[in-house]
């Protein structure tokens, strides 16, 4: 894996475009919206609200010509220093074709987002060599209620923000994760109070040992929609990670058997053969049962190879969590107990 193309960090004052290139839940939601724009604001940012960002046509915001035109709008506009998306979806692949890569290249600025949106990250990355971010979107994270959860928040900043930052950032577990999907957004049920919380009992080794590599991965189906495609990035050497997302419902993860069908595309295509180490984050909605099948998968997937498998980690699909800076150097080490990289 070529070393990426490393964009400029956030300072106070910068501009934050939100931009929707899957989903349009945005205009069923909008408190959503208005909390994470007032949150930024708050913080001393400006922003920016994309053309079709708070849109709706069907299952997705726009066309898919007019979301790659958003998308490419802000990665021209020099004042736009930081471009999120409002939340994940499906649909991220219909935009690829329209993509103007010349100007994300000519423009590189952090671009964060996560589920569908790795269809997004791998794409950037294959097409221009800008290094992307898996992380929090707007109304998902940002606009939270009272607030963005505070580990998901200090983990932005120490990865994006510009100042003394450390070169080596230390992953922790958070000391809680939130599962709570007994409040309707589309009926404000999520005003009426805060989502409850429940105690994170830490990751799990699968596997022990030690690994070196630059961060890969995404979220499960969608990083299937790029196997064999010229937006596919070569996983070989990596630090690999693994989001595994809600399924039919809001109140379900996705069933362990489709999640099976998505690790084996991936298997066929090698990418168990030849990463460095395998990281899973904790799956959305698992049950103790469900989640000990996944780990019998996935270790089933990677039974000839002997590099550590670390789980429960606080990426995606669960809240709180972490920002990931694909292409990174990244360890693994279950001895020292340590998951780090570089930025």
């Amino acid at each position: 894996m070529i070393s990426p193309i490393i964009p400029d960090k956030l300072k106070i004052g910068d501009t934050i475009a939100l931009v929707s290139p899957s989903a349009g839940l945005a205009p069923f939601a909008m408190h959503r919206i208005d909390s994470a724009v007032s949150f930024f604001k708050d913080q001393g940012f400006k922003v920016k609200i994309a053309k079709n960002a708070l849109q709706n046509a069907g299952y997705v915001s726009a066309t898919a010509k007019e979301r790659a035109k958003d998308l490419n709008e802000v990665f021209a506009d020099p004042k736009v220093k930081c471009v999120m998306t409002t939340i994940g979806g499906n649909h991220s692949n219909q935009i690829l074709p329209f993509i103007d890569w010349i100007t994300i290249k000519n423009n590189p600025k952090i671009f964060i987002g996560y589920s569908d949106i790795t269809v997004l990250h791998s794409a950037i990355f294959a097409q221009t060599g800008l290094q992307t971010y898996y992380g929090p979107c707007a109304m998902t994270q940002f606009g939270e209620n009272p607030k963005v959860f505070d580990y998901t928040w200090e983990n932005f900043k120490r990865v994006l923000f510009a100042g003394p930052a450390e070169k080596k950032i230390e992953v922790k577990p958070s000391e809680f994760f939130c599962e709570d999907t007994s409040l309707d957004w589309f009926k404000r049920e999520d005003l009426i109070r805060p989502r409850k919380i429940e105690k994170n009992g830490g990751w799990a080794w699968w596997r022990e040992g030690r690994a070196e590599g630059r961060i890969a991965g995404g979220c499960v189906p969608s990083i299937n929609h790029l196997l064999g495609t010229k937006y596919w990035n070569d996983p070989r050497g990596s630090v690999f990670f693994i989001d595994i997302p809600e399924g039919a419902s809001y109140d379900l993860g996705l069933a362990v058997s489709e999640a099976d069908s998505c690790l084996a595309d991936l298997a066929n295509a090698g990418v168990f053969d030849d990463i460095a180490g395998l990281v899973v984050g904790r799956p959305y909605r698992y049950s103790e049962e469900e989640s000990k099948k996944l780990r019998e998968i996935i270790i089933g997937y990677a039974q000839n190879k002997d590099y550590p498998i670390l789980a429960n980690v606080n990426i995606g699909h669960v809240d709180p969590i972490i920002t990931l800076p694909y292409g990174a150097p990244a360890v693994l080490d279950s001895e020292a107990g340590r998951f780090s990289f570089e930025h």
